[in-house]
């Protein structure tokens, strides 16, 4: 996460972005599609939206019917990515797997924990922001909230959010701004392609987001 690496030219970018998408459709079997990108102007990188105050530059659907252009094929895959080489990848949640974002302190905190207990674990990615995205089956979005109250927190009290159906999360090496790349903390790999239920992941991730609400309050009183 400190290493700063040298920024490819554009034609190699667009083709790690081309290949990943591909990858990510033929060896995981996730749907993916194509969101904005970024474009150089006066020194800095904005989005392709437009929007000089975009939240998320360079990494959020460019379309409406962004849901309907979601593809598990790689050939799909490729001409999407020849329309637009450098265009985000962005992959819906709700269909084969949901997302559980926490902190990045909050996110490495459970992971410790997950390892020590020797519980699985899907795919993990790390954003520039420094947030943490648990891949895990589809459901944890309706079953979350329900599974943190009966650990004893209130959701609305902890940093954990959910995300599934209409909604995304995006790839590496997807760039943010001029933020960095979203990075894989746990890479997709044979071993964790079985994904695991909210319920395997949720008292670790939970007690870590509450374990920092508590912290956040102390230093505030």
């Amino acid at each position: 996460m400190g290493v700063t690496e040298a920024a490819p030219i554009p034609h190699q970018r667009g083709e790690q972005l081309r290949d990943s998408a591909v990858r990510y459709a033929e060896e995981r079997h996730w749907d993916v599609f194509p969101g904005t990108w970024l474009e150089a102007a006066d020194g800095a990188e904005h989005c392709s939206c437009g929007d000089a105050a975009c939240p998320a530059p360079g990494a959020h659907p460019a379309r409406p019917d962004w849901a309907n252009q979601a593809t598990g094929s790689a050939t799909a895959v490729r001409r999407l990515w020849a329309k637009q080489p450098r265009s985000s990848i962005l992959l819906p949640t709700g269909r084969t797997f949901d997302a559980l974002e926490v902190s990045e302190s909050a996110g490495f905190l459970a992971l410790a924990r997950l390892e020590r207990m020797d519980l699985p674990l899907g795919p993990v990615t790390c954003t520039p922001d420094r947030r943490m995205v648990f891949f895990v089956l589809p459901g944890a979005s309706l079953k979350a909230p329900d599974l943190i109250r009966n650990l004893g927190w209130m959701p609305s009290a902890i940093d954990l959010v959910t995300r599934g159906e209409g909604h995304w999360v995006a790839a590496p090496p997807t760039r943010i701004g001029g933020r960095g790349a979203v990075q894989w903390a746990q890479r997709p790999t044979p071993a964790n392609r079985w994904l695991p239920d909210a319920e395997e992941l949720i008292s670790p991730l939970a007690y870590a987001c509450g374990r920092e609400a508590a912290e956040r309050r102390t230093r505030s009183s």
